[in-house]
């Protein structure tokens, strides 16, 4: 690896706020684009830093993307359950796709989670077209959990996630 998986520094929050939200705009993973609610959400790294633990693909000084563990019972989780981790907002600058920084964020997730004592099982929620996400997550091991699929907004049909699972 040319790169190195460690903790966000508050100095890089806004570097990977705008990766995160360039990735779900790019990508088109935002149904409103640009007026999207979520938007603000996915530029908030502080807020993430402050209820998950927020780490980082870095390389030459520079971020190259990240992600958010949140730990079994940590308020920012979506669809964790006692003894559950979950990840949350993994997102690789395009420029540095293809070099592993998306498998080795999420190895790290799991590395983690497997040093907890009270975690069984880490959890994710993914949307339908992100499918090179699926790619990393069916190779280490994680599998679909269909009967967890849910939608983050009732009033929009179009959003359903999609929820894998990996048992430690």
């Amino acid at each position: 690896m040319d790169f190195t998986i460690r903790p966000a520094d508050p100095g890089e929050y806004g570097a990977l706020g705008e990766i995160t939200a360039q990735v779900y705009l790019r990508d088109g993973l935002l149904d409103f684009g640009e007026s999207d609610g979520y938007l603000a959400e996915l530029r908030d790294v502080a807020a993430r830093a402050a209820d998950a633990e927020v780490l980082v693909a870095a390389a030459d000084g520079r971020v190259l993307g990240g992600v958010a563990f949140v730990p079994s019972g940590g308020p920012m989780a979506d669809i964790a359950g006692p003894g559950e981790a979950e990840i949350r907002m993994l997102a690789v600058a395009h420029a540095a796709r293809g070099r592993g920084c998306g498998e080795a964020l999420v190895r790290a997730c799991v590395a983690r989670a497997r040093t907890a004592g009270d975690c069984v099982r880490v959890v994710l929620s993914t949307q339908r077209t992100m499918a090179a996400a699926h790619r990393i997550y069916e190779r280490l091991g994680f599998v679909r959990t269909p009967e967890r699929d849910w939608n983050p907004d009732p009033e929009c049909d179009d959003i359903a996630l999609l929820t894998y699972a990996l048992t430690l």
